[in-house]
């Protein structure tokens, strides 16, 4: 749905959404983020969260009982409206809906495209002799953050839980909240970021497992 994607490109190119871009490496454990798009009757949504939040772990599973949770967890975050509900005023359904788990790796290979594209004519601003330096540190920075992950026991890879929503609601104006039943669905889980983009402009909100009812005040 053309529609559909155009909102969610609209929302990855807010400047608020980019300048918070999340990396795997740095993500933080507890905090998931939606960005949400409404456009009339087309309401798209983009969820990540950590992926020891969904199933408690983040290492490459390692038995049929990983596999299975991670399945389990696919399931449940393909059902947008069991975890982030909408007023039944507003008439919601969900046209479209995936959930994948990303790795670490996947996010490098993006990383890798990014800096050929963008960082060579700011690399070459450097002399040798400072990016030599820089290189070492790096190296040696990450050698000891490698060093250090491996001391506690589990791979360095990140695991992320990634979903896409399109949703039509035939009564926008009702519009109005959206219960965050995702805190009871998955225990781990204790805070979500949350950006909202509307024809009158972006909002940013944050919303606990103490307080899991989002008011959007539309």
């Amino acid at each position: 749905m053309k529609h559909a994607l155009s909102l969610i490109a609209l929302v990855a190119a807010m400047p608020a959404f980019a300048e918070d871009t999340r990396q795997l490496d740095a993500h933080e454990h507890g905090v998931g983020a939606l960005d949400i798009a409404i456009d009339d009757k087309v309401v798209a949504m983009e969820f990540h969260a950590p992926g020891a939040d969904i199933v408690g772990f983040e290492y490459a599973p390692k038995s049929d009982a990983d596999l299975a949770a991670i399945e389990a967890a696919i399931t449940t975050l393909s059902a947008p409206l069991d975890l982030f509900a909408l007023p039944d005023a507003a008439a919601c359904t969900v046209t479209e809906a995936q959930a994948e788990l990303e790795s670490e790796e996947a996010h490098d290979e993006h990383d890798e495209e990014h800096h050929d594209a963008h960082g060579e004519e700011h690399h070459d601003e450097h002399d040798d002799d400072h990016a030599k330096e820089g290189h070492d540190d790096h190296k040696k920075h990450g050698d000891q953050d490698h060093e250090d992950h491996a001391e506690h026991g589990d791979a360095v890879s990140h695991t992320e839980f990634h979903a896409e929503y399109v949703l039509i609601c035939d009564n926008p104006g009702a519009l109005t909240s959206i219960s965050f039943a995702y805190f009871d669905t998955f225990p781990n889980a204790q805070e979500v970021e949350v950006q909202v983009v509307t024809a009158t402009g972006a909002q940013a909100f944050e919303v606990g497992r103490d307080a899991p009812i989002l008011e959007l005040g539309r």
